[in-house]
């Protein structure tokens, strides 16, 4: 039986600033970056570092899905174009990988910010909280599964938002369990926005989907 063969998926809007950071550290993994239409050098700095650029219609849920169809691996990694792994990571990923006992489980790593302020060690508490009470790790933490895991429940729905939780909720708290590394994500976000006021809105959008308010909905509040 040939070994496992990973592939990461990245979804990019206008990532050129963020996305070499985050190509530097996947050395080993086919790349397939799922672009929604950039107008900026995003599509050139991935295709200059290897990878395999296509280009899709504008949503996450939607770019997702067209990368995972585009992959050629047995297992997935789903990646933000702007979340860094750690030295870590990969390695991690791949002692999961070669875990039969891993074959129907997910895996995610742990939420950092790239940013020194206490606001920034309370956000990364209160995700890891989530985690391990909800069992709702987000995409920006990554998501590690088999392609027969990920087809088994029906892949990345071609949403504009809230496709991870999506998918975390169909995998349910049994199929999912922590990587001891790290996903570093940009913070930019939050100190533009406020810490307060960004993590009040997230919280927000994620009742009302929760109460069945349509993703389209959500995209435009978000």
């Amino acid at each position: 039986m040939p070994a496992p063969s990973l592939s990461v998926v990245i979804p990019t809007l206008n990532a050129a600033t963020t996305l070499p950071g985050v190509l530097a550290g996947l050395a080993g993994a086919e790349i397939v970056v799922a672009d929604g239409g950039s107008s900026d050098a995003t599509r050139a700095l991935a295709r200059a570092a290897g990878a395999h650029v296509i280009e899709v219609p504008r949503g996450r849920g939607m770019q997702l899905r067209a990368g995972a169809e585009a992959a050629s691996g047995t297992w997935l990694l789903f990646l933000h174009a702007d979340t860094i792994l750690d030295d870590r990571a990969i390695a991690a990923a791949r002692v999961h990988i070669g875990d039969p006992a891993n074959a129907m489980r997910a895996a995610y790593f742990r939420f950092a910010l790239e940013d020194s302020s206490p606001a920034a060690r309370r956000l990364e508490r209160m995700v890891a909280w989530r985690c391990r009470v909800l069992a709702l790790p987000y995409g920006d933490q990554g998501l590690l599964l088999s392609r027969a895991l990920y087809d088994d429940v029906g892949g990345y729905a071609p949403l504009p938002l809230m496709e991870d939780v999506d998918l975390v909720r169909r995998l349910k708290r049994a199929r999912l369990v922590p990587l001891d590394a790290a996903a570093l994500t940009s913070a930019e976000k939050y100190r533009r926005d406020g810490w307060r006021l960004r993590s009040a809105r997230n919280l927000a959008i994620l009742s009302l989907w929760f109460l069945g308010v349509p993703p389209a909905t959500l995209a435009k509040l978000y």
